[in-house]
């Protein structure tokens, strides 16, 4: 499998886990900021390969061949960014670009040692799941801030955005994954939230609620 072919299966499964449609060449063509027809011409690559389904006009979606290879490519960037953080020391803001490269190292044996020298971790930096080497995947029951009620509590479990312009922003106002967060009110003109978050109270923005994932308690 070429470069190019991982970084379609990999958008393809990542768009699967977000939409219970099968995917459109738009959607995946937007992703991967690239040409409709360039993408056209990738699918029907993979689609011979038996990597996907592929109907024209009709979306698609992985075979089982695809979705364990696709599986495999996502262990390996989430394994390469539990590395950085934890051994290396970068922050969650900087791993995945460099994770991006690491993630098509084909060696199978090099990445189940590095999961066993990590300790098998579960779930990557940014809270999101880590699939094991049969591409079984724990998952954990989880809402975003901006869908829980006045008086709730919950732990920051993930981030739906991942970007470095969101990250900074987390670690400028402290909130990291393990942070308890309370709701104490909503502003109905804005939809602002006034939270607190591990016994500091702070008013944050819709848009800041609607991409951080936490675990009712």
């Amino acid at each position: 499998m070429t470069l190019s072919e991982e970084n379609y299966l990999k958008t393809i499964y990542h768009l699967t886990t977000v939409s219970e449609t099968e995917v459109s060449t738009n959607a995946i063509a937007e992703k991967m900021e690239t040409k409709a027809s360039s993408v056209t011409d990738m699918l029907k690559k993979l689609a011979d390969k038996d990597w996907i389904h592929y109907k024209k006009y009709q979306g698609v979606s992985l075979t089982n061949k695809g979705q364990i290879a696709a599986k495999m490519i996502v262990r390996k960037h989430r394994l390469w960014e539990v590395f950085l953080v934890e051994k290396l020391h970068f922050p969650w803001d900087e791993v995945h670009d460099i994770a991006e490269q690491l993630e098509h190292i084909k060696s199978e044996e090099l990445i189940n040692k590095l999961a066993n020298y990590l300790g098998n971790p579960t779930k990557d930096p940014h809270g999101d799941p880590i699939p094991d080497s049969e591409g079984n995947i724990i998952t954990i029951e989880k809402v975003l801030l901006s869908e829980i009620e006045i008086g709730q509590k919950g732990i920051c479990v993930g981030v739906k955005d991942s970007s470095a312009a969101f990250l900074k922003y987390l670690d400028t106002n402290k909130i990291a994954l393990g942070s308890s967060i309370k709701l104490l009110s909503k502003e109905d003109f804005d939809l602002s939230l006034k939270i607190i978050i591990d016994s500091k109270e702070m008013v944050i923005s819709n848009k800041i609620a609607s991409n951080l994932f936490v675990k009712l308690i």
